[in-house]
């Protein structure tokens, strides 16, 4: 790994905001094509989705989701349900920057897309007592549009407007397909 990623990766913990979100957006981009250093971090990142900081929370979970494409040993399919928890977090944006980015997972491999959309299923249905519901259910369906544009597989498509018909409320019904451009 070079200086400059080791530098990058070590103010992803800073305490100043303007430093941490400049090394978050460094390694955002470096991390949009596989990387060899994945593992020097993996298990820190995981970690920290756990951390007092919300904000760490958010930043590690999102590095963690750009990191699955550079995961040949494949401990994303151990180390999901940490992740998809952060979904779930007490604090609605960091919950939203996860959600919004998790769909990265499902690019790397047929079974982390296959962990991927079964865990997505799932908190699309269970997320229906939640204050934020439909907005959650929204960044579901926009994730997994995101997830077929890049692997085109039509389980997915299929999945999805399954999802869509199971929305009580017609409304919305008509928002999540407008994402899929579905009448």
């Amino acid at each position: 790994m070079d200086k400059i990623i080791r530098t990058n990766l070590d103010a992803l913990r800073s305490d100043d905001r303007d430093l941490q979100n400049k090394a978050f957006f460094h390694i955002l981009k470096v991390t949009e094509k596989p990387v060899d250093w994945a593992y020097e971090v993996w298990d820190g990142l995981v970690a920290d989705l756990r951390n007092k900081d919300n904000h760490v929370r958010a930043i590690a979970a999102q590095v963690l989701c750009s990191l699955a494409k550079s995961d040949p040993e494949n401990r994303m399919l151990k180390d999901f349900p940490v992740l998809l928890a952060v979904t779930k977090d007490e604090r609605f944006v960091t919950a939203r920057h996860c959600m919004q980015a998790i769909w990265k997972v499902g690019v790397a491999g047929e079974r982390q897309q296959k962990i991927l959309v079964d865990g997505l299923e799932v908190r699309f249905k269970a997320c229906v007592a939640e204050k934020n519901c439909t907005l959650i259910r929204y960044d579901i369906i926009q994730g997994l549009k995101n997830l077929y544009d890049e692997v085109k597989d039509e389980k997915i498509r299929v999945k999805v407007l399954e999802l869509i018909e199971t929305e009580g409320d017609a409304k919305y019904r008509k928002k999540y397909a407008s994402l899929w451009r579905v009448k």
